[in-house]
């Protein structure tokens, strides 16, 4: 664990949440990782948030093993029938973010917050949300992200969608192959092997793909079915590519769904795709799209720009639903800004307002020739200006969406909102590959 992550997991907690929650009667606490009993409440609590069975003891003990880097807060009503287990939870880890230009940023991942119905209404969220965020500022940690099960919550706390999300289905013998045919080979493999190659694969590629985060613990077993409370593990089916040297650069996993009624007509879908390559991919969803029996291919966590999309004979084939995925929030602006490349030279002043009073302030952003960036508060008049929100400044920062469009939504008031969208663009749009 870095010293940041050391600082983010063992810090205090917030003592205006503590004290806003306390007025209520409700307790504030971080949950030890190593009380396996509090632990045990905890879990249940989340299960029960995400209208999930109670857990087993077998997924009691899988979900215990995965937590050990993760910080977490439970909220507890003492004057309740089982006091033990939290009305809301929180966790948080320092993560990586990959962010324009092949680099990353430390990053507070936020997962797994619930509040029981019987404790809605009561700022419990909000507590618990400005607590952390300010902490995890104090801490040093510019930037926190999340995915999210309900869309319209976060906004409030200064989040924005910054990386979307494609969810492809493809009619396979409609849309036929039509792109590369790479000389290296697909050969099957266990998904044990999967399970250890995939990770070092994720991270050769992952900084190239802006809006990846490091794979939480415990995530590549919940991929691959190799936890003991994984669901029908068999199922699943695992292959990787090698170039024409014997390299490894790619590996895949997918599962059938068979078609009773037509058993040539079988659905697959993909669990997990890692290409390192043009190659790797090409040879990848080959193979995949040329399966036998198999009518239709589904794939979730896609880019909005899925070169698939054009690799096939007919576009008409495929269909893309785009939904929002990776949630930003900037916490140090300069830090945040000074961490991503840029596609041009320039100079904007960028006025930021927070609700919260985290990220507020007055910035030059000064970008040189070879795209990189220095940020100050001493800002000349002569300066172009943009004023914006930290949740609009948080949605351009993967440079997914263009600050001209929020403009024209009336989300940002810019002098030069064009010049200011070309700075803050990028070329390769923001994906996340999966949920945390």
């Amino acid at each position: 664990m870095t010293d940041l992550a050391a600082r983010h997991h063992d810090g205090p907690l917030d003592d205006d949440a503590r004290r806003v929650l306390g007025e209520q009667e409700l307790e504030l606490r971080l949950v030890a990782n190593t009380d396996e009993t509090a632990a045990r409440h905890w879990n249940q609590a989340v299960a029960r948030g995400f209208l999930d069975s109670e857990l087993t003891e077998v997924q009691q003990s899988a979900w215990f093993e995965r937590q050990t880097q993760r910080r977490l807060l439970g909220v507890y009503d003492t004057a309740a029938p089982d006091p033990d287990r939290p009305v809301a939870t929180f966790a948080s880890w320092v993560t990586e973010l990959s962010v324009p230009g092949g680099r990353g940023i430390p990053a507070a991942a936020i997962s797994t917050v619930t509040v029981a119905p019987t404790h809605r209404r009561r700022g419990v969220l909000r507590s618990m949300m400005t607590g952390e965020l300010r902490r995890a500022h104090a801490a040093g940690v510019p930037v926190a992200v999340l995915t999210v099960s309900e869309s319209t919550i976060y906004g409030r706390f200064g989040f924005a969608a910054a990386a979307m999300s494609g969810q492809l289905k493809i009619d396979v013998r409609r849309g036929r192959w039509s792109g590369p045919c790479p000389d290296g080979r697909i050969d099957f493999i266990t998904r044990e092997r999967f399970r250890e190659i995939a990770p070092e694969l994720h991270d050769r590629v992952r900084l190239d793909q802006p809006g990846e985060i490091e794979m939480p613990v415990g995530h590549w077993d919940r991929f691959a079915g190799t936890r003991p409370d994984a669901e029908k593990p068999e199922r699943l089916r695992a292959v990787q590519y090698t170039d024409t040297e014997g390299a490894l650069r790619g590996v895949a996993l997918y599962a059938y769904e068979e078609n009773d009624d037509d058993f040539a007509r079988s659905k697959v879908q993909i669990h997990r795709l890692i290409a390192e390559t043009p190659d790797a991919y090409a040879a990848l969803w080959r193979f995949l799209l040329e399966l036998d029996l198999v009518a239709e291919l589904t794939a979730s966590e896609q880019s909005v720009e899925e070169p698939v999309l054009w690799m096939i004979s007919d576009r008409r084939a495929a269909h893309l639903w785009v939904g929002d995925h990776q949630w930003v929030r900037i916490l140090d602006v300069p830090a945040a800004l000074a961490a991503r490349r840029y596609p041009a030279s320039g100079r904007i002043a960028l006025e930021v307002t927070d609700p919260l009073g985290i990220a507020a302030g007055r910035w030059l952003l000064d970008i040189d020739a070879a795209g990189e960036a220095t940020v100050s508060a001493d800002v000349p008049d002569d300066v172009p200006v943009v004023r914006l929100g930290v949740t609009e400044l948080s949605a351009v920062y993967l440079g997914s969406v263009s600050l001209a469009t929020l403009a024209a939504a009336g989300r940002v008031e810019a002098d030069d909102g064009v010049a200011a969208a070309a700075l803050l663009s990028w070329p390769v749009p923001a994906r996340l590959s999966f949920w945390y």
